[in-house]
């Protein structure tokens, strides 16, 4: 037999002798008790749902970097990476700088630049088809738009050198490192891409100036781009190191490209007076 306490005998006892409408009232209270308990048991399963919920999108926010999702995949993050390559280039070569340290130069995972580019030579196609192939078209309009003039056409060439240098910072030290030093990887691939059909129509121009008797017949024509760089992209190229030069380090862009022109046309010997 099941031994009933003292205390619920006596409440059991208190209850009977209180009436039906006491009997009545404890029993509404008992049957109160499982609700307060099914309430709790359903707010805390709440709970745990909106936990779980907020704790979803972090874990689906965790992901592997490298492939760009939404606003991050676009033109400007290929730009960065673009810019990035120019900067290293010209700071430490071609053949030196690899796709992990361009990454981190533009700030991005190295999966984020093989999303974009294979490989080096993909991106160095890329620069070359979007970037260096539209300068050198540039460089040689002042040829086409002056035939019959080589002083103006001489002497926009030479500004227009040196305000793309000065436009692209990273232009005249790149240039220097891969277009006119020995072994430059992007001089090798711009003359398998291009050939040389523009260099010689510009020789042949040059040539045929002379014959008009427009140009100086002493002038090598072969050495007139090779001296015209060195007046203004080695300059330039050096810019830097002037910064506490008090003797140059005023002189800018403007300064070269006018002190080329006047070499290239009058020469060292005396101006003409009037």
């Amino acid at each position: 037999m099941t031994r009933i306490s003292s205390d619920d005998a006596a409440a059991d006892h208190a209850v009977t002798d209180a009436g039906p409408r006491a009997r009545l009232a404890a029993q509404k209270r008992g049957a109160s008790k499982p609700k307060a308990k099914a309430t709790q048991t359903a707010a805390t399963q709440t709970a745990n749902s909106a936990s779980s919920a907020s704790a979803a999108p972090a874990r689906s926010a965790t992901r592997r970097p490298g492939r760009p999702t939404g606003a991050a995949r676009g033109p400007e993050q290929r730009a960065r990476l673009l810019d990035a390559a120019l900067t290293l280039f010209a700071k430490q070569g071609i053949v030196e700088t690899s796709l992990g340290e361009i990454a981190r130069e533009a700030g991005f995972t190295p999966a984020m630049v093989h999303y974009y580019f294979k490989n080096r030579d993909q991106l160095l196609d890329v620069l070359i088809d979007e970037c260096f192939a539209p300068l050198r078209e540039s460089l040689g309009l002042p040829f086409q738009e002056n035939p019959d003039d080589p002083v103006a056409a001489i002497t926009q060439l030479t500004e227009r050198l040196v305000q793309i240098a000065s436009d692209n910072p990273w232009f005249a030290s790149l240039w220097v490192r891969e277009v006119i030093s020995d072994g430059g990887l992007l001089r090798q691939r711009m003359h398998e891409r291009f050939g040389f059909a523009h260099q010689k129509a510009s020789l042949l121009a040059i040539a045929r100036w002379q014959k008009e008797g427009r140009l100086n017949p002493a002038i090598e024509p072969a050495l007139v781009f090779v001296t015209l760089l060195g007046m203004t992209i080695l300059p330039l190229a050096s810019s830097k190191l002037w910064r506490n030069d008090p003797l140059r380090r005023n002189i800018g862009g403007a300064e070269i490209a006018r002190h080329a022109v006047a070499l290239l046309v009058q020469g060292i010997g005396p101006g003409k007076r009037d």
